[in-house]
């Protein structure tokens, strides 16, 4: 198969977008919106967070986007006892060359799958750190670039909670979503039987793309035009967060960049050249609601933060011309 050209046009993007998507969802069903929000945060440069219960499908969902795009995977099972360097690597003394040499950890993968992030110690889940933001890893003072394109999908259990450490709003603070993949509906869940009954259809399914065309569509993605009205209406939303008495913490100026840049892929998703008002509202509740805190009193009350976004979404004024 010749090497597929990165898109040009945010026509081509549309269409190889599409063509991704529609390569997943044969193994994911029912779960299209899911699925291209997931894609969306590997467009925006972002990292993803899935917290569902058991058996909905997280870890089938990162293992099937790095086998649609053509990229390398790499799978980090956290576990209380796992140690920093099981994640980035480790050098060891090559006796036959009398040096060290670096052996690359798991996080050496274009998309990279951190199972049940929160049951490792906040010393391992910390490893991750450099990676997310600098896309790179320092190990004895020698700094190692990421294979690109980059992508960590992590997963937690949230109802679960004996043995596991609570993500740090830091940490949280560098994941561009999070999403919950949720229950599949009758339909879709009989299709699961069809599908995964005798064979898995992740062994079925073909690289549809490559590092190559994902970097293009990245960059394509870079350049799709957002209106000074639009920055007003997603900086006043984000700041919003920081005003409101039903939280004790609201988004950081980062918060503001990944609504941008999750809004720039959704759009090119759409074969737009430029974001519209609809998709910041329609990502806001997946992009902000985890780097919030909310107060005593409105988790009493039965609200969630995603309840919050919502009210302020619908309160915050939308720009007529974008």
């Amino acid at each position: 198969m010749p090497p597929r050209k990165p898109a040009r046009t945010n026509g081509d993007f549309a269409t190889a977008f599409e063509r991704i998507q529609s390569t997943l969802e044969q193994v994911v069903q029912g779960k299209s919106e899911q699925i291209r929000l997931a894609f969306v945060c590997l467009i925006a440069e972002g990292h993803l967070l899935i917290e569902d219960v058991p058996g909905v499908g997280k870890t089938l969902l990162a293992k099937a986007i790095a086998k649609a795009i053509g990229c390398s995977s790499g799978r980090i099972q956290f576990t209380p006892d796992l140690l920093p360097t099981d994640i980035t690597g480790v050098s060891v003394f090559d006796q036959e060359h009398s040096d060290f040499e670096f052996r690359p950890g798991p996080v050496f993968a274009n998309i990279v799958l951190g199972d049940e992030i929160n049951r490792a110690s906040p010393k391992t889940q910390s490893a991750l750190l450099e990676a997310m933001e600098e896309r790179q890893i320092t190990v004895d003072g020698v700094t190692h670039k990421l294979p690109e394109p980059f992508l960590v999908i992590a997963t937690q259990n949230p109802v679960e909670h004996e043995g596991t450490y609570p993500l740090p709003v830091a940490q949280l603070d560098r994941f561009l979503m999070r999403l919950s993949i949720g229950y599949p509906n009758a339909q879709s869940e009989l299709e699961v039987l069809h599908r995964h009954g005798q064979h898995s259809a992740l062994d079925e399914i073909e690289a549809v793309s490559n590092a190559r065309q994902i970097l293009g569509m990245i960059e394509l993605a870079r350049q799709v035009h957002v209106a000074e009205t639009l920055n007003s209406y997603i900086v006043e939303l984000v700041s919003s967060t920081r005003e409101t008495a039903e939280l004790t913490l609201g988004a950081s100026p980062r918060a503001s960049l990944a609504l941008l840049r999750a809004a720039r892929a959704f759009a090119a998703s759409e074969g737009r050249e430029y974001v519209i008002p609809d998709d910041v509202k329609a990502l806001a509740p997946s992009v902000l609601a985890h780097r919030l805190m909310i107060a005593p009193e409105t988790e009493m009350s039965g609200r969630s933060a995603d309840d919050v976004i919502e009210d302020l979404v619908g309160s915050v004024a939308v720009p007529i011309r974008g």
